[in-house]
């Protein structure tokens, strides 16, 4: 077999290789370095064997990096980063993650009120959301996407299945009160509990203070009705 034809860089001006030089002194990435010592040299008239040698690359690599140089200039010293492998978890699946995460599990027909990574797991993977998901990654796209895990607040919700109906009869008067009436608002307040409250001092490590969390109701527990006009 004969010897393959050698290859150089095209006709490069002095500002282009002005800033070839340049480059070879202030890039910071290594691949665009050594591209660009590749066709600083090319430019020289050093044939691709003797840069592959000083280099310790091969000769396909230096030819392939002056091919580029001559179809696409300096775009052809920057490296193509793909940035790793592929999703596989698709925009639409993240966002039935973040839905399905903030959703009370009881909704769902779970039998429990939170949801832990492996429960959502296993929920994304029963349900058809996704074939294969680790608690690792179902932790990340929350956090991608500002969901954390955070203590609840207590509340209360009546039981009545006419709540819906007084509630919006009582907006209802805030809203337009009676010419020639009063809305008067009655609420029950109680029982009423002593509660400490936490705070701040300087105590001995392990021996902190203690405060009673309730007391003692020998005789029961008292209710107030107050109307305010």
């Amino acid at each position: 077999m004969g010897r393959r034809p050698e290859v150089f860089v095209r006709q490069v001006s002095m500002a282009e290789g002005q800033r070839l030089q340049r480059i070879t002194r202030t890039a910071k990435d290594p691949v665009k370095l050594r591209r660009a010592i590749v066709v600083l040299m090319s430019a020289q008239g050093q044939p691709a064997p003797d840069i592959a040698h000083l280099l310790k690359a091969s000769e396909d690599y230096v030819r392939d990096v002056i091919h580029a140089f001559n179809e696409r200039g300096f775009d052809a010293l920057n490296p193509k980063w793909s940035g790793g492998a592929p999703r596989r978890i698709d925009e639409q699946t993240r966002d039935w993650i973040c839905v399905i995460a903030r959703c009370d599990p009881r909704f769902l027909g779970q039998p429990f009120s939170c949801w832990s990574l492996a429960k959502l797991r296993d929920y994304l993977i029963a349900a058809g959301y996704a074939t294969a998901i680790s608690s690792e990654t179902i932790r990340r796209i929350l956090h991608e996407r500002g969901i954390s895990w955070q203590a609840t607040k207590t509340w209360k919700a009546s039981t009545d299945p006419d709540f819906t109906t007084k509630m919006r009869r009582i907006l209802d008067l805030y809203d337009h009160p009676p010419p020639d009436g009063r809305v008067l608002c009655v609420d029950e307040f109680g029982p009423l509990n002593l509660q400490p409250r936490p705070g701040r001092a300087w105590r001995p490590v392990a021996h902190p203070v203690r405060l009673r969390a309730t007391y003692t109701r020998d005789q029961g527990v008292r209710h107030m009705i107050a109307a305010l006009d």
